[in-house]
């Protein structure tokens, strides 16, 4: 099989393709041929040493993938070969062949899009915990969204709008702004002048709630921009600053800084993730939510799909398909 290594942390360019020998089944995995494969920001930090966990060297990255059950191990029973299914595997996903643990599948819709579904689990998985668990975001309130073009961004536009919020997408182009119009916001905005923006179109009062991947200067507007009572979302620093917050203004507004961390959340709340799996897959269902994909990747092209989220030029989700290129 063919599968994407990285042999130790550096630049995403510095991984390579190799052919390896298809993986064989322990007592509790899972043999998975891809369909699709979500690529995703994290999985660039990764590569590079700067996420929060270091997994040994070498390691083939990527932490969700759709596809055809190969094979299994004696201890598995909820899946047999031939079944659809989807895995939040962590690492291990940029392969034709994925060895995954059982406790990380789970069955996928039959007929629906491969690309969409890689996108409900970890871009749609860590918005749906950031806006529910983390923000308790209620019907009614005003959602503000930084990065909301990616795929993150887009999935919180697309939930905070089934989850009944008044929504404002930000983000840095007319391009990505209609993107964000096109996937239900209520209101866009540009970087510009971000405080007193967000102040204008909340009446003064600020949002309620604010999702912010970017950090940096669009941190500092939000800090500033939130209502009382507001809950300002840390879910990652796209903008490669990680900015410092002045206590006193949570002090004068009665807000929150709430940290959103999916990937330690699914390995310590499994129960409730299967939850927000099983609504994310009904809004899915129903047409509440629909992921945007960009046109697909190769598995070979992989470092270009990863450049392409690192440098902010994605709008939705990023995905590669084996056997298929741009």
């Amino acid at each position: 099989m063919r599968a994407v290594v990285c042999k130790e942390f550096g630049p995403i360019r510095n991984l390579e393709i190799e052919n390896q020998p298809d993986p064989e089944p322990g007592s509790d995995d899972v043999i998975i041929r891809s369909e699709a494969i979500g690529v995703n920001f994290p999985d660039g930090l990764l590569v590079q040493g700067l996420y929060q966990v270091k997994p040994p060297t070498p390691f083939i990255p990527g932490m969700e993938l759709v596809g055809i059950v190969e094979a299994v191990g004696d201890k598995v029973v909820h899946v047999k070969p031939g079944d659809r299914v989807a895995s939040v595997c962590m690492l291990g996903a940029f392969a034709e062949l994925a060895k995954v643990d059982k406790a990380t599948v789970m069955p996928a819709p039959q007929g629906a899009d491969a690309a969409e579904l890689t996108a409900l689990m970890c871009g749609y998985g860590t918005s749906h915990h950031a806006l529910k668990q983390r923000a308790e975001l209620q019907p009614g309130e005003t959602l503000a969204v930084t990065g909301a073009s990616g795929l993150t961004g887009l999935a919180a536009v697309q939930i905070g709008k089934a989850m009944g919020a008044r929504v404002i997408a930000i983000a840095s182009t007319e391009e990505k702004r209609a993107i964000c119009k096109d996937n239900g916001a209520d209101i866009t905005l540009s970087y510009d002048n971000l405080k007193e923006e967000l102040k204008a179109a909340t009446q003064g009062k600020g949002a309620d709630v604010i999702f912010d991947v970017v950090g940096g200067d669009a941190f500092h507007a939000c800090s500033r921009a939130i209502n009382w009572g507001g809950r300002l979302l840390v879910v990652g620093f796209a903008d490669g600053e990680i900015p410092k917050f002045p206590v006193n203004l949570a002090l004068v507004k009665g807000s929150s800084i709430v940290g959103v961390f999916w990937g330690d959340f699914i390995r310590r709340e499994p129960e409730v993730y299967a939850k927000n799996m099983k609504e994310l897959f009904g809004w899915y269902s129903d047409g509440s939510i629909k992921p945007h994909v960009e046109q697909p990747f190769e598995l070979a092209e992989a470092v270009d799909a990863l450049t392409h989220i690192h440098d902010r030029k994605a709008s939705g989700k990023v995905v590669l398909i084996p056997g298929q290129s741009r």
